[in-house]
């Protein structure tokens, strides 16, 4: 169970990491320093460098964040609930505490040249792997496996993450207007039936 400390710390981690994806967003990569963030979510300076060493760790902080709760939602539910429809629901609240979707092609198209920035990625991918470990250390637990030795609580948290990954990238892509919830549902569905190749596709 996170302690409060660890969870305050948790939530003033993803409030700068908004401030700074919002200021990206709205500005430009390059139009936003670190004095910017700090004034919008009323802190210092200091205390955004407490937590980030860059711009990129802060907007990565989110995608780190969303995945940690995962973990969390997961280690909440009913030990009776089959693993896969527990991983989606806790999925699915992970997601549902994420601000309103923006509906301006605009915005959108500034969102993903964010996130398409080159010093981001390095950072995506720690939080990934992060990400992945916590998730792992969660399913070993509900199923009386080792998170380390054994491949299946490893091997289930790279495909969850990766379904959830994937499901964003397509809402975003394809359907910013619709629901990321219906985008991920379909993601587990498709993993569920063992990812058959659609008709007509080869």
């Amino acid at each position: 169970m996170t302690g409060l400390r660890e969870r305050k710390k948790r939530e003033t981690r993803l409030a700068l990491s908004r401030a700074t994806i919002g200021l990206i967003v709205e500005r430009g990569w390059d139009e936003v320093a670190v004095e910017d963030i700090a004034a919008a979510a009323n802190v210092s300076e200091r205390t955004f460098r407490n937590y980030f060493s860059s711009k990129a760790e802060a907007v990565a902080a989110s995608h780190l964040e969303r995945a940690l709760v995962v973990a969390d939602e997961l280690r909440t539910r009913p030990a009776t609930e089959p693993l896969w429809p527990a991983v989606v629901d806790a999925a699915r609240k992970s997601l549902s505490g994420a601000p309103d979707s923006p509906r301006d092609e605009g915005h959108m198209e500034r969102v993903k040249l964010v996130l398409a920035h080159p010093s981001l990625h390095a950072e995506l991918l720690r939080a990934d792997d992060i990400a992945k470990d916590e998730l792992a250390a969660a399913i070993a637990d509900r199923v009386g496996l080792d998170a380390e030795r054994d491949l299946f609580p490893q091997l289930a948290a790279s495909v969850a993450t990766a379904a959830i990954a994937t499901a964003m990238r397509h809402w975003m892509v394809n359907d910013p207007n619709g629901s990321v919830i219906e985008a991920l549902e379909r993601a587990f569905t498709e993993i569920g039936r063992g990812l058959p190749v659609p008709e007509g596709e080869s």
